[in-house]
């Protein structure tokens, strides 16, 4: 246990039998007290975040290599860094963003003084995503603590390691009375929404997002939803194909593909398609060489669903394709042209398999994706500024990277976030401690002079005339 950490008691761990509504009215008491608001106890914990990642590696790698096969230097960059760096950042910056944001006032409004005064919602929860345990459950909860509230963590059961050692890890590094980590499947995700929270965010499938919005609905409680969607990637003709296709790959490729801000397809001008979809096969054989065969996948139903888009596609299999039931194990895989209207084109995919459609022309691909519902992220190949600015102003996404992929999830400095069915809300950085605090508007007025005794009532024409002037 760490100094700071001492000084704040332990976490609690709950596990699925134990009683849920005492740990959240326990964690309601703490936020009630006051001392959650002070900046020294959102410093202290946010540092601690960052000490505990620092402190774990080893513990954490392995978790998620047991979890989901990921190499050590994919759990540090994604989980562990990731996780170390928005804390570190938060714990910085956290005092100015406390700070009252005085507005100038009307003219009709003075004398007086106005600001936005912002306060933590008071207990949060947040439910966590099996495919990056710690940063998808722990980020959030960095912007929660940041805003002053009191947080309940409910890691995935789909990644057990990981959940295992979240609720051995928070308790030895943060507040006992104002953090605590429930273990346990959906059943558990519904009891605890049940409580009536003063927020929910939720990481995970569009469809899941959903059944936790309708949950959430009866108690007024507002939610935050970072879902999925299918992500689509835009080489323009005139892309640097060689480092397009390097970094497509790369990205595709990483936790085997089961990233919700992967590229899902891509789209490529018919003049470059035969030679990005060549140096991304070259890629895929650089990147995996020395690897064992196929990538894992997270369980069986995963698998059996991957396994049925290769199955069914009507597409040209151009790398890979082979699966290994024993091992859930699928090869990284191309797919040319498949049908617009198969599964491998309708539902996310999720897994190590890419589809690569030609199109004509740039109004093509936007056209395309925008037939499509909104996706999480939108990515974009070119080196011409007006082919930029054009997909930028017409291509509706959460968020959008041109000539590189997955990196604005790693930015504190700007919001993530899906819109429409791909999510709602955004945090990092400073949208982080906003999305959880409350914009309080407070507008103080002197009582001497009284001016308003000029139009008090009886209302006389005098006090009319003056009032059109005033307002």
């Amino acid at each position: 246990m760490t100094t700071e950490a001492a000084a704040h008691g332990t976490a609690a761990k709950i596990s699925a039998g134990q009683d849920v509504p005492q740990t959240v009215t326990r964690l309601r008491e703490t936020f009630a007290s006051g001392r959650t608001r002070t900046l020294e106890w959102r410093r202290t914990q946010l540092r601690a975040i960052e000490t505990m990642m620092a402190e774990n590696e080893d513990k954490i790698a392995a978790a998620l290599a047991d979890d989901l096969g990921r190499k050590p230097f994919e759990a540090w960059m994604a989980d562990i860094a990731g996780t170390a760096a928005e804390a570190r950042y938060a714990a910085k910056h956290v005092g100015r963003w406390m700070r009252r944001k005085h507005r100038l006032l009307e003219r009709a409004q003075l004398p007086g003084r106005g600001w936005v005064e912002y306060e933590p919602y008071g207990t949060v929860l947040v439910i966590g995503a099996w495919n990056y345990p710690f940063v998808l459950t722990l980020g959030p909860a960095v912007g929660a603590i940041a805003a002053g509230n009191t947080v309940v963590l409910k890691p995935s059961e789909i990644a057990p390691a990981s959940s295992r050692l979240m609720a051995e890890l928070v308790p030895a590094y943060l507040d006992r009375d104002a953090v605590a980590v429930i273990e346990g499947d959906g059943a558990v995700s519904q009891q605890l929404i049940a409580q009536g929270f003063d927020r929910v965010v939720f990481t995970g499938g569009t469809e899941i997002g959903r059944k936790v919005y309708e949950a959430a609905a009866p108690h007024l409680t507002p939610v935050t939803l970072e879902l999925g969607g299918k992500s689509p990637v835009i080489v323009a003709a005139d892309a640097d194909v060689d480092v397009a296709a390097k970094r497509i790959a790369w990205i595709k490729l990483l936790n085997s593909g089961q990233t919700c801000i992967a590229p899902d397809y891509v789209l490529a001008d018919a003049t470059i398609r035969d030679e990005l979809v060549t140096k991304i096969s070259d890629a895929i054989t650089t990147f995996q060489s020395g690897e064992a065969a196929g990538m894992r996948i997270v369980n069986q139903r995963q698998f059996d669903r991957l396994s049925r888009y290769l199955a069914d596609t009507k597409g040209k299999i151009v790398v890979g394709g082979n699966v290994d039931a024993s091992a859930l194990r699928i090869e990284p895989t191309v797919v040319v042209d498949p049908d617009p209207d198969e599964p491998l084109m309708k539902d996310e995919i999720f897994g190590p398999i890419l589809p690569v459609i030609s199109v004509q022309s740039l109004d093509e691909a936007i056209r395309f994706v925008n037939s499509r519902p909104k996706p999480l992220s939108a990515y974009l190949f070119t080196k011409a500024r007006a082919v930029r600015e054009r997909v930028i102003k017409e291509v509706p996404a959460g968020g959008m990277l041109v000539n590189h992929l997955a990196f604005q999830y790693f930015t504190s400095k700007l919001p993530f976030g899906g819109v429409g069915p791909s999510g709602m809300g955004a945090y990092h950085g400073r949208w982080g401690f906003e999305e959880f605090s409350h914009r309080k508007s407070v507008l103080t007025k002197p009582t001497r002079p009284d001016i308003s005794r000029f139009i008090y009532p009886p209302y006389t024409e005098k006090a009319w005339k003056l009032a059109r002037r005033l307002l």
